[in-house]
């Protein structure tokens, strides 16, 4: 499976797809920079993505700084070592921390082996994932593209990413989450590509970073 591991992965990827999608092509030349931001494999990467769920960027940083500070390395041992009290100051949901400590004794089970996991192609990947408290289908894609290099994965319930592409395409809306997945069918296998690239157009229109994580 073709995976994004470095910066020339990245590069040769979006020559590619801009190649095939004229239209891509277009938004990429306005897009500046494109992000790779690779994030560590295993329990801390996926934590950083579930932290970050439904909270502003800030807040999201603030808190999961904290984990990695009571935490290093930040592993799921090291994580289910801590005193339950320091789980709960971290400024977690009390549903954030749930799934964390759910994850967490499910790596130390043998239950979730993350390393294989993000060998499996990324439908097998998700489902995978999903099965677990905690990981809907954005956190595993968002983890996917983030700490295992999956190349073709577009996680459409991202809201920047639907407000990106209403505002590159000109819809007269933000596209839905299928909407947004039927648009995407035309950049395979680069979606992660294109995602990183509407995510790069995004910023540039806003004035602001909007990638999920980092």
């Amino acid at each position: 499976m073709q995976r994004l591991s470095n910066a020339a992965d990245l590069d040769r990827a979006v020559d590619r797809l801009c190649e095939s999608a004229p239209a891509m092509a277009r938004i990429a030349a306005q897009s500046g920079k494109i992000p790779l931001r690779l994030m560590p494999c295993g329990f801390a990467g996926l934590a950083e993505v579930i932290t970050g769920q439904l909270i502003s960027k800030r807040a999201a940083a603030a808190i999961f700084a904290r984990i990695a500070a009571a935490c290093q390395p930040l592993t799921a041992e090291a994580f289910l070592a801590l005193p339950d009290e320091a789980r709960a100051g971290f400024g977690l949901t009390r549903a954030k921390q749930a799934s964390l400590e759910a994850i967490a004794l499910a790596i130390i089970r043998g239950d979730l082996d993350l390393q294989l996991v993000g060998d499996l192609p990324s439908d097998e990947a998700i489902a995978a994932l999903t099965v677990h408290r905690g990981i809907g289908p954005w956190t595993a894609e968002v983890y996917l593209m983030f700490s295992a290099g999956h190349i073709d994965i577009f996680p459409a319930g991202d809201l920047a990413l639907r407000a990106a592409a209403a505002h590159a395409f000109s819809l007269d809306r933000k596209p839905d989450i299928g909407m947004l997945r039927a648009l995407a069918e035309a950049w395979r296998p680069y979606r992660a590509v294109a995602a990183r690239i509407l995510w790069a157009y995004y910023a540039g229109v806003m004035k602001k970073d909007v990638l999920p994580v980092g």
